[in-house]
């Protein structure tokens, strides 16, 4: 039986499960931990004074092959092949959440309802860590994007009514704006946009940024076009410490990190989000900066080095302790 593949609202390729694959399981009986949801995903950690937790939205299994542009399919195989991984590779949808003093900023808000079966965890992850959405006064989000921004809205309601949302004005501008259907923009996108962002937007709680600014006390956006117009990386610094959001500079580690050449479909700009990436790596690799991305494997923390012309991802060590 062959895998069809099954392309969600925002735009992404997952590979389907076999057809009848359902029916040849049924009638095997299921260990009772199989049918046990994984609990809510938080992972907590400290950057100088401030309290840190990576939220997870959920996992998806996203088809490499067709998304990655600028390698062979054996290629990216081998990669997968060579971390004992494959296509569909298991995706994670990571948004995080600081603590600073009167202020609780999110960083992105995950895909909501609208990526059907998967994503959508964030609410159940953020009540795992003690707070409800009305108590977020800041959202930083990366890019207007579905998988970031489709956690913003619930039934036609705005999920966090106390919050500001910041956004590059070019994201703004383009997703916003209906009259770029005639330029690019896909129509899901443009109405995905408008039943989110669109909402703040109407209500005044949209606060866009056009360069690099300090757009709240010791949180600096940068920003980082290309995959999408209005991309932004965030910088956060407390104490002489600081951690970099990456939202999706960054998708398929396993490909990307060997060849940061590659780019993937999503990128709207294909030359720019190379550039990008080809860019932040060189001047990351090495420095030991704490970096934050949306798409690694949960909780998608860890740091950059060099591994001669190509890269390595050095995830955090684990902690469990006060």
């Amino acid at each position: 039986m062959k895998p069809h593949m099954l392309v969600l609202a925002a735009g992404l390729l997952f590979a389907a499960i076999p057809a009848g694959h359902a029916a040849d399981t049924a009638a095997q009986p299921t260990p009772q931990s199989a049918t046990q949801p994984s609990s809510a995903g938080v992972y907590r950690f400290a950057v100088g004074d401030l309290r840190v937790a990576a939220l997870s939205d959920g996992t998806l299994p996203l088809g490499i092959k067709p998304l990655v542009k600028g390698l062979p399919p054996e290629r990216i195989d081998a990669l997968l092949a060579e971390r004992f991984e494959r296509d569909p590779l298991e995706t994670s949808i990571n948004a995080f959440l600081i603590e600073a003093g009167p202020r609780l900023l999110l960083v992105d808000t995950g895909a909501g309802q609208l990526f059907g079966p998967y994503g959508g965890k964030l609410p159940a992850s953020l009540a795992a860590a003690g707070y409800r959405p009305d108590q977020v006064t800041d959202i930083l989000l990366t890019h207007i994007h579905t998988d970031h921004s489709g956690g913003l809205a619930l039934d036609g309601r705005m999920v966090f009514p106390n919050a500001t949302v910041h956004v590059g004005q070019a994201d703004v501008d383009f997703f916003l704006d209906r009259g770029n259907l005639a330029r690019g923009l896909q129509a899901r996108h443009y109405d995905e946009a408008v039943a989110t962002v669109g909402l703040y937007l109407k209500a005044g709680k949209v606060k866009p940024f056009a360069e690099q600014s300090e757009i709240l006390p010791g949180v600096t956006a940068i920003p980082t076009p290309g995959h999408t117009p209005g991309h932004a990386f965030y910088r956060v610094a407390s104490r002489g410490e600081t951690i970099e959001f990456w939202g999706d500079i960054i998708h398929v580690g396993p490909v990307q990190f060997p060849h940061p050449e590659a780019t993937v479909a999503f990128d709207i700009d294909q030359d720019a989000a190379r550039a990008q990436r080809l860019k932040r790596f060189a001047e990351e690799a090495g420095s030991g900066q704490l970096t934050a991305a949306a798409h690694l494997g949960f909780p998608g923390l860890g740091r950059l080095r060099r591994d001669d012309d190509a890269y390595r991802w050095v995830p955090v060590e684990y902690r469990n302790r006060e």
